[in-house]
């Protein structure tokens, strides 16, 4: 399938999808938004991809916030619209079961920032930058950034972040867990495919289990949490790749998982 403003490329169960618009550097419009949907609608039924990178085009911008010509239309109603409509994508970006890594190339700014916070990890090149100035336009992030940020960098930071509308380096980003990773910008995509294949190469049952059991942390309590996590536990001592996985430790040998 083709997609106006974005790039994929598919091989050895690894997806890279490439936001395609470096003239904006890579800035979301309506029709990158509406593309990204389109396209994880489509990885959820490949059954032979089991992970998936997303990137920028070129080694300016991995995506540099939304596009201001359509935010300046804006009203109070359409804007709630607009709002909501990117929430319900990067919640399905969050909830994808199939791992995905934000491979962040350059300026992570505004709904750029907010695409690589719905990612389940994230590598940088030493010259990414990243921030929510949202506050510079008389806005706030509008596509999950208030919430995931804090969640994931804790409150006290988010605010000052958020609040300044500041831009970190990929380094200070590293410090403060915003990011698992720090390259060099001609290493970026090699890492972050290195890291895919080697989750690729992982019984796919159990790394599915593992996500749905990681991403309930901000929804149940930690008693609920582990209750989960037996059941799931035990959902994966019922599968083949168990039986593989084990037996092949105990034989010495690498596994063969077959994801059943």
């Amino acid at each position: 399938m083709n997609y106006k403003t974005l790039l994929l490329e598919i091989k050895d169960h690894v997806a890279v999808i490439t936001v395609n618009r470096p003239d904006k550097l890579n800035a979301l419009n309506a029709q990158t938004i509406n593309d990204l949907n389109s396209v994880f609608d489509t990885l959820k039924n490949e059954n032979e991809i089991y992970v998936i990178i997303i990137t920028g085009s070129g080694e300016k911008a991995f995506v540099a916030g939304a596009d201001i010509s359509e935010l300046n239309k804006l009203n109070v109603v359409s804007a709630k619209e607009f709002s909501e409509r990117g929430q319900s994508i990067f919640n399905k970006i969050e909830q994808f079961d199939k791992p995905i890594i934000a491979a962040v190339n350059g300026f992570a700014l505004g709904g750029g920032c907010e695409l690589a916070l719905a990612c389940h990890i994230r590598v940088a090149s030493e010259t990414a930058k990243f921030g929510q100035p949202e506050l510079n336009l008389g806005i706030i992030p509008g596509y999950g950034g208030t919430q995931r940020l804090a969640r994931l960098i804790n409150s006290g930071r988010a605010t000052e972040y958020i609040l300044t509308a500041d831009m970190i380096d990929a380094n200070e980003a590293l410090r403060i867990g915003l990011v698992n990773k720090v390259y060099p910008i001609n290493e970026l995509m090699d890492s972050a495919k290195s890291m895919a294949t080697k989750i690729a190469g992982k019984g796919q049952q159990a790394i599915r289990l593992a996500m749905k059991s990681i991403r309930a942390v901000n929804e149940i309590s930690l008693k609920e949490g582990q209750k989960l996590e037996a059941s799931l536990f035990a959902l994966c001592c019922g599968t083949e790749d168990f039986k593989e996985g084990t037996s092949a430790f105990l034989g010495k040998r690498k596994p063969l998982f077959k994801n059943k």
